[in-house]
Parts: C-alpha cells; sequence; structure tokens
C-alpha cells in the first residue's frame, strides 16, 4: 500500500514536460504498480515469474485461465479476434509493452530527444526491441492502424526471436508477412496486415500500462496466446492459474475414464464428490503418476486446502 501512495504522489507532483518526456517506467515506479507481486524481478522491476510455470501455462486453456481470474475479481484480461500466424502453436511469456499513438509533432520531438539522452538508436519503433529479454514478449497497442500502422517486419521480427526466442502480440498490423513465416520459432498475433510501412505514428511509452482491446495489460503481465486469443495474467496469480488448471485436468482425466468404465454416474462426478470418489481419484493419481504435470507436493497442499 505505501509503495502505491508513493507512486501516486510521484504522478501527481511530475510536471507535464517530464511525462512528456518519459519513455519508460523506471525500476520503483513498476514494482510499485505490481505491489502483489512478492518474487524475484529483473532489473527493469517486472516480476521474473518462473520458467517452469510458463512452460506449463501453454498447456492450460484459454477458459481455463479466464474463469480462474474472473473468479479472482480480473474480469478484463481476455482480447479474443486476432489473425495468427501459426495458429496451432501457443505462445506464453512476459510482458513487454508499448503504447502507439497517432503522430503529434512536439510530443514526438520530445521523445526522440529523451531517447537520445537514454542512448536509444534507430526508429522509436525499434526501442522496444532493445529491451526485450528470453522469454519476454514485445505486446503493444498501436490502436487497431492498419494501412501504414505496421510496426515491424521481417528485420525488426528476426531481432524479436534473438532477443526474446518468442514473437509479438499487436493490436494493429505488421508488414512482410511472408518473411516474417519464415523466421523459426516466430509468431504473431496481430489485428491486420498491411504491405505499408509505418507513417504518422508515435511511441508514446515502453513498459507502461495499456489497453489491448477489451484487456488492461501491466509490463511483467504472463501473456498466454493461443488460436481463440490473449489473456493476461498478473504475475502474483500465475501459479493459481496453472495448478488450479491443470487439478481441473486431472480431475477430468479421471471422471472421464471412470464414466467410460460405468463405475459412477454422471451425477455423482458433476456434483460435490463423496469420500468413496475421493478416495478413488486419489488412488488414481498414485496408479497414473506420469499423468500428473506438478509435483506430487504441489498437488497434496493444493487438494489439502481445497472444497473439491
Amino acid at each position: 500500500m505505501r509503495q502505491r501512495i508513493v507512486f501516486m504522489l510521484f504522478l501527481l507532483a511530475a510536471s507535464p514536460l517530464m511525462w512528456s518526456q518519459a519513455v519508460t517506467l523506471t525500476p520503483d515506479q513498476i514494482i510499485a504498480l505490481t505491489p502483489q507481486w512478492e518474487g524475484p524481478r529483473f532489473p527493469d522491476g517486472r516480476p521474473n515469474t518462473p520458467d517452469r510455470l510458463l512452460e506449463r501455462l501453454k498447456n492450460i486453456s484459454l477458459e481455463e485461465a479466464w474463469g480462474i481470474l474472473r473468479n479472482e475479481g480480473y474480469n478484463n484480461q481476455y482480447e479474443g479476434d486476432w489473425k495468427v500466424m501459426w495458429p496451432s502453436q501457443p505462445m506464453v511469456g512476459r510482458a513487454v509493452t508499448a503504447q502507439y499513438m497517432p503522430l503529434r509533432p512536439e510530443w514526438d520531438n520530445l521523445i526522440r530527444e529523451q531517447g537520445k539522452k537514454d542512448g536509444r538508436i534507430g526508429n522509436t519503433n525499434s526501442w522496444p526491441i532493445d529491451v526485450l529479454k528470453n522469454g519476454d514478449i514485445y505486446i503493444a497497442d498501436s490502436y487497431g492502424k492498419i494501412i501504414d500502422g505496421t510496426l515491424i517486419g521481417d528485420n525488426l521480427g528476426n531481432s524479436i526471436y534473438a532477443h526474446s526466442m518468442n514473437g509479438v502480440i499487436f493490436y494493429g498490423s505488421v508488414r512482410d508477412w511472408e518473411g516474417l513465416s519464415k523466421i523459426e520459432g516466430f509468431n504473431a498475433w496481430v489485428k491486420g496486415y498491411d504491405p505499408s510501412y509505418i507513417q504518422q505514428m508515435m511511441l508514446a511509452s515502453i513498459n507502461n500500462p495499456i489497453r489491448i482491446g477489451r484487456a488492461t495489460v501491466l509490463p511483467g503481465d504472463v501473456i498466454l496466446a493461443k488460436e481463440g486469443g490473449i489473456i493476461a495474467i498478473p504475475p502474483h496469480l500465475l501459479e493459481k492459474v496453472v495448478i488450479t488448471s491443470e487439478f481441473i485436468a486431472l480431475r477430468d482425466q479421471f471422471g472421464h475414464q471412470r464414466l467410460r468404465e460405468g463405475k459412477y454416474t454422471p451425477g455423482q462426478i458433476d456434483a460435490q464428490w463423496s469420500d468413496e470418489i475421493k478416495k478413488d481419484f486419489i488412488a488414481w493419481l498414485d496408479a497414473n503418476p506420469d499423468k500428473i504435470p506438478m509435483t506430487r507436493a504441489e498437488l497434496d497442499a493444493f487438494m489439502k486446502d481445497r472444497t473439491w
């Protein structure tokens, strides 16, 4: 709470000129923006969520993740209706956010001047790429602009993949779709494609909160991107989303098997489980350790606190 108050006071005290020049939040500001994360952080302040959970997240459905977030009060974390380069290949990673706006010359000049002072090089749409680390996802709000709104082509796409080993999510467009598709391992969620190049746009910020359609995304959010859309998961809820979803999948496997065997009725499986079914489920887990995606200690701790 103290961090959040300090952050808000800083915003109120900051001069308009300073904020017109700012390119990115400071590490302290990002920490204040994500106070519920208690784990390690990157030097830029973003939560350093565990790779082991990111890898397991790939197997979680959008519906399961969405339902858990809704139960936690996060109702605005999903956006659908994308053009996806490789729909069968899910993408997960930590968000590096970027905000683009229609060009306003005097503000754009201030951003560029500050960028020079910060040692940034190249055009502004390449600056977020320099921030990327392995496991990041470059996610940008370019306000749905398609024609003359292409944030990257295949040259920048190769650089993005080299930095992050991941792809992009743009609420806007890209060019060189064919060239981008030849970058092995690269994937893209965009609102459109156009052969034009970027014009009359400006970079407003890096690693600030952004809007992606109906979703609010903070720097360091964990992104789950699949054919049906993308979900931005607050870092402090990642473990809960993963383990709860994995447990639900285990319950479903067990229930489906027992229904096929005719051991229980649909009413028994769909209702609150009896002690008999719970014991049978635990015995099934013991007999099928290869089906358990989490550690047994994680599973036992989760079941201990669950009402089933």
